[in-house]
């Protein structure tokens, strides 16, 4: 999906979160600001991926700031968060593909642009998909070798395993996260510490830190694993972001909510709605 004009105000938020987060020196944050607002103004463009232009507005925050995690503390109230709705939330779903889904999907709720108190609302509300493929997705579940679970932000981690452990019976499922810190995104990192990675079976990594995934830099095994999969199962806007632009081979199945205009406009739902669509 390429940039619309409405994404120049979003990057130009995550710039000033960005720092914000990063540093409480008024001199650092601002020549940090200044350097990542001039490669927006001088990237930005209709041919150009949004993910691509926030990885390297991270790069920039973090290396002006000497901070290689300025999403740190916000991650770990996502996490928290995200473990004292689990267990009050994970009885209202189903042990099926539909009930998995919904519950997986909820937690993408979860935002680095709001505040806790919405998100908590957000995420305790039923889920209904605006765009329903999870029949057609089961389907082709039950005669896939592999698939590649693309994880999002790092509260969703409780509120995926589920629906992993439920592609299990059928499948090898890899579970994707980012090898180091960009934004509130899951890392190797976070999973590690949340005492669940044995519950996931197989944990690599896109080996690029960037929202979505840029292509261009993923790691080698990466791209192996996203060349062999039968299925790639993504979470999120940044990963439709990404996939979109591949052709369409009903391989790409997306579990997100659309948070912003312009992602809804691209799926032809109204903003926040919930989607389980194939493509």
């Amino acid at each position: 999906m390429k940039l619309a004009p409405g994404c120049y105000e979003c990057l130009r938020r995550l710039i000033h979160q960005a720092a914000e987060l990063a540093t409480y020196d008024v001199s650092l944050k601002q020549r940090a600001i200044n350097k990542a607002m001039k490669l927006l103004d001088d990237e930005f463009s209709c041919s150009q991926l949004s993910i691509v232009i926030a990885t390297k507005i991270h790069k920039i925050v973090r290396e002006m700031t000497h901070n290689p995690d300025p999403y740190r503390a916000m991650k770990k109230r996502e996490m928290t968060l995200a473990r004292e709705s689990y267990p009050q939330l994970r009885p209202r779903y189903k042990d099926t593909l539909q009930g998995c889904l919904k519950l997986a999907a909820a937690a993408n709720a979860i935002d680095f642009f709001r505040e806790p108190d919405s998100i908590k609302e957000d995420i305790r509300k039923p889920v209904s998909f605006a765009v329903d493929d999870s029949e057609q997705f089961e389907a082709k579940l039950k005669n896939a070798g592999k698939v590649l679970y693309l994880a999002d932000n790092a509260g969703e981690l409780c509120f995926d395993l589920p629906l992993v452990k439920w592609m299990q019976q059928f499948a090898q499922v890899i579970y994707v996260v980012k090898p180091s810190p960009v934004q509130d995104d899951l890392t190797l990192e976070d999973v590690r510490r949340s005492g669940l990675q044995g519950e996931f079976g197989k944990v690599i990594s896109t080996g690029i830190a960037s929202p979505g995934i840029v292509f261009s830099l993923a790691s080698a095994q990466f791209q192996r694993e996203f060349e062999s999969a039968d299925l790639i199962f993504a979470k999120g806007m940044g990963h439709y972001e990404a996939l979109s632009e591949f052709l369409p081979e009903e391989r790409f199945f997306y579990c997100l909510k659309s948070k912003c205009q312009p992602v809804a406009d691209s799926l032809r739902v109204p903003i926040n709605s919930y989607l389980a669509m194939l493509q």
